[in-house]
């Protein structure tokens, strides 16, 4: 498993990546890896402002669906629209390509409550 020490992580196996007032957000490793194979990502939220741990979207895999949430407050500016035709790409490149939405914080300091890469290490192992 990896856990890159660039980005940041919550409980719910999200992961953010600081850009300024702007964050990547995609699903851990770990999670990709528990779900299986990803067949289709739905994100209908682009353009809406939703709280720290509303849904945005579901993921889709061979077993399950599952929700994702917001890891902080924010609006949706971007899905990766990759993930349309290759939903794939989060069980090659979880951390890079495999990213899911881009939003702009609303609140800065819901950055300090998401967890360090050892810290997330930690609750998943």
């Amino acid at each position: 498993m990896k856990y890159p020490d660039n980005i940041k992580y919550t409980k719910d196996h999200e992961w953010v990546k600081i850009n300024g007032d702007e964050v990547y957000v995609g699903i851990t490793d770990f999670a990709q890896n528990e779900l299986g194979d990803i067949v289709f990502i739905e994100v209908d939220t682009v353009g809406e402002t939703l709280d720290k741990e509303e849904a945005f979207g579901t993921i889709e895999a061979v077993k399950t669906v599952s929700d994702m949430f917001m890891p902080v407050s924010g609006e949706v500016l971007e899905f990766n629209e990759e993930l349309e035709n290759s939903p794939d790409i989060i069980n090659k490149d979880p951390y890079g390509e495999g990213w899911i939405i881009k939003i702009k914080l609303t609140d800065k300091a819901e950055l300090d409550e998401l967890l360090s890469a050892e810290e997330y290490k930690k609750s998943v192992e």
